[in-house]
């Protein structure tokens, strides 16, 4: 039963790394893995020999001598707290998503663009890389992705010259969200998951992050894409469509900035802070939505639609389900590989047979090539299940390097091909970008700057 189980997730991740092949969402295989894992553990709950204590971290002694009664009360147990771990980390990204899309309602990332006046290709590429790197540590890599493309298509009319400035921004906004708790997925998840804190996550990562987006845009700044002016700019001189633009943009950011200090001052789970800085959000939105001014141009079509509905409720129908049910169905499948104890041996196995390289990491002594693999591998494959998996494979506390470089490995390898992370896809939408351009022009510089990144990494974290 263990072989058809992971022989089941196998072809569900084969599916969801192929979905631009297959022309499937990836979050239907994720949802169908997941329901089909968890009813062959049910059904064959007698059958297994072992079973993995989620809560403390440990393979259960005498599994095999208790009753069937008693095992399916475990495993529902077992689920239950899994989906509760689960829901922490959807809620507190559904409440940053909604955040993000009431700052977008009210055109507040268009303080933004009054930033940028240069018409210089290697000056312009440096401030959107500087601006895709802070701002994905607070909004996320992905959104971050989205709001500078947005304006990147605004200021350019050349896609030529665009896809070279997008595939820049990709390297930096991943680079950005590793070192942040509310950056990137995965750091969200090791975040939530007590593995890392916020301190420590900018102490270690910060300085590797940094040169991982510096090097591949000092070396792109060379490169003939990025010499001259920008030609037959657009003019637009409309402004921010609300006069509260500014006002939310930083309302908005200060919420979800202040997360991290709301979980440090009351040591509640992220998503109650996240829930918190939404409400208040939600509050000066609805206020100044009351005061009848125009969102949109005269004469456009969601001009009724605006002016008659709760932002709220606006913001909140314009959310990314489909990526919200893809983590519920990619988290809880490997949720059941990690209750049968498979990932736990994998890990073991995978520690004994790898050669080490480098330091060696604190209590298991798990390898950094193990770890720089699992970056290499997230550019091929997703890194939330990576990163999950990691989860159940690894037990070392909280604030050990271990989880820091597997933030550092996860959000950043993505970077090297197209697909390999949540920002490259949306890039790779919004600009049409061909999967083998980016593997030729962009694909050697993000791995230059992963290996400087991780180089910087093994150096620095001697220091901490």
């Amino acid at each position: 039963m263990e072989t058809i189980i992971v022989l089941v997730f196998v072809v569900g991740y084969l599916a969801i790394t192929l979905e631009h092949n297959l022309k499937i969402d990836k979050l239907i295989p994720a949802l169908v893995m997941m329901a089909i894992s968890w009813a062959l553990i049910a059904l064959g709950i007698d059958a297994f020999p072992q079973w993995f204590d989620s809560a403390n971290h440990t393979l259960m002694e005498n599994f095999g001598l208790l009753g069937h009664e008693e095992k399916m009360h475990l495993m529902e147990e077992t689920l239950l707290h899994h989906l509760g771990k689960t829901a922490e980390i959807l809620v507190f990204l559904l409440g940053a998503m909604t955040i993000v899309e009431i700052i977008d309602y009210f055109d507040g990332f268009s303080t933004i663009k009054g930033f940028i006046k240069t018409k210089n290709k290697k000056t312009m590429l440096w401030i959107f890389s500087l601006l895709a790197f802070f701002l994905s540590a607070i909004i996320d890599n992905l959104t971050a992705t989205i709001v500078l493309i947005s304006i990147l298509q605004k200021l350019i009319q050349d896609r030529n010259t665009r896809i070279w400035f997008a595939g820049l921004i990709i390297i930096a906004a991943n680079a950005g969200g590793a070192w942040s708790p509310i950056g990137d997925v995965t750091t969200t998840m090791l975040w939530i998951g007590k593995k890392v804190s916020a301190g420590h996550l900018f102490a270690y990562l910060f300085v590797p992050s940094l040169l991982c987006m510096l090097v591949p845009t000092f070396i792109a700044s060379f490169l003939p894409a990025f010499k001259g002016k920008i030609e037959n700019e657009e003019s637009d001189d409309e402004g921010p469509k609300s006069k509260f633009s500014a006002t939310m943009f930083y309302l908005g950011l200060g919420g979800i900035v202040s997360v991290p200090i709301f979980k440090q001052v009351t040591h509640l789970p992220p998503y109650v802070g996240m829930m918190l800085a939404l409400g208040v959000v939600a509050i000066f939105a609805e206020i100044y939505s009351n005061t009848k001014f125009t969102l949109m141009d005269s004469g456009s079509d969601d001009e009724a639609f605006q002016g008659h509905h709760s932002p709220v409720h606006h913001s909140l129908s314009r959310i990314e389900m489909p990526s919200i049910l893809f983590f519920l169905g990619i988290l809880l499948a490997v949720a059941a590989m990690e209750s049968l104890g498979i990932l736990f041996g994998f890990a073991q196995s995978l520690q004994d047979t790898m050669p080490m390289l480098g330091t060696e990491l604190h209590h298991e002594g798990v390898s950094d090539l193990v770890v720089m693999l699992m970056g290499v591998g997230s550019a091929v494959i997703d890194n939330v299940p990576l990163v999950a998996a990691s989860l159940g494979m690894f037990s070392e506390p909280l604030d050990n390097e271990l989880w820091h470089f597997i933030a550092y490995s996860a959000g950043t390898g993505g970077s090297m091909l197209i697909i390999g992370s949540a920002a490259g896809v949306v890039a790779m939408g919004m600009e049409k970008i061909d999967f083998f351009w980016y593997l030729k022009k962009i694909a050697w510089l993000a791995l230059i700057g992963f290996l400087v990144g991780a180089a910087a990494f093994m150096v620095t974290r001697t220091f901490i």
